[in-house]
């Protein structure tokens, strides 16, 4: 198994890189030579580690943690989330979902209702979708020329400058899956009748703009992986691979920040209860 920062390092696009996704295979186990089993063990392993530093996080309150995550329909944001944080205590970490905007949303600024949700002091906060759809969509629907997106991403790239200068680590993955494992996703939900209530006749009518929306995806992260918030391309094609590397960039991440336990109250060593 490799060493957790080299995993990391496998997975980010450097700063300044033409993101080309036709580079990165979703299909992609490396991470454990393919081996299944070993990975989930791994996950499980590493799922204990990042909950003891959660607990170093909540209870420091001195660090902020936005891990975004963004991706096709069916690449598994709800499930990463449910995997990767199912051993974590709830307290201390949350998750923002960004739908189409409501009608106050409307009214102000695009980042308006976004800041909004930005982790505290000790906080995991975790955006299913984000800012991002702000630049994704309206490009890949022909409704955003490429000038609009570039000034918009200049917006996002000085926003997260700002979390990041005030405290925020940022994470930022694209969950990357194939249109053919797609296609076998949304085909499984229409299969399953316990599944249809996640199904979408938008899902169907999205897939014809996936080359728009590569192109919208490739574009935002060669201006936006930057030193202080990096994106991730996560091969999801395999769900064990997708859930075993999120977490291994986190732990990764939260190890790096070397935080330890607040010390405890003058004389508390002294205090003997009868």
């Amino acid at each position: 198994m490799s060493k957790l920062s080299d995993i990391s390092d496998r997975y980010r696009i450097a700063p300044g890189s033409r993101v080309r996704l036709t580079r990165w295979d979703p299909g992609d186990k490396w991470v454990t030579d393919g081996d299944k089993a070993q990975g989930v063990h791994r996950r499980e392993q590493l799922a204990e580690r990042l909950d003891e530093l959660q607990d170093l996080l909540y209870a420091q309150k001195k660090h902020r943690i936005l891990l975004i995550l963004q991706g096709m329909d069916t690449s598994g944001k709800d499930s990463t989330i449910r995997r990767v944080f199912h051993t974590i205590d709830p307290l201390g970490v949350r998750v923002a979902n960004f739908r189409a905007p409501s009608t106050e949303e409307q009214a102000r600024d695009y980042l308006w209702r976004v800041h909004r949700k930005v982790p505290a002091n000790g906080e995991i906060v975790i955006f299913n979708r984000s800012h991002y759809e702000d630049v994704l969509v309206p490009r890949a629907r022909g409704h955003q020329s490429r000038r609009e997106q570039q000034r918009r991403l200049g917006h996002i790239a000085d926003f997260e400058r700002m979390l990041s200068d005030e405290g925020t680590t940022i994470i930022k993955c694209y969950l990357h899956i194939s249109i053919e494992e797609q296609r076998q996703r949304l085909q499984d939900r229409l299969d399953d009748p316990t599944k249809h209530w996640k199904f979408d006749y938008s899902d169907i009518r999205e897939r014809e703009y996936w080359d728009a929306y590569i192109k919208a995806y490739q574009d935002a992260m060669t201006v936006t992986s930057l030193p202080h918030a990096p994106w991730y391309v996560i091969p999801a094609n395999h769900k064990w691979v997708r859930d075993l590397i999120v977490t291994t960039i986190l732990v990764d991440t939260l190890t790096r920040l070397r935080m330890h336990y607040p010390p405890a109250p003058e004389g508390l060593d002294q205090v003997k209860l009868d």
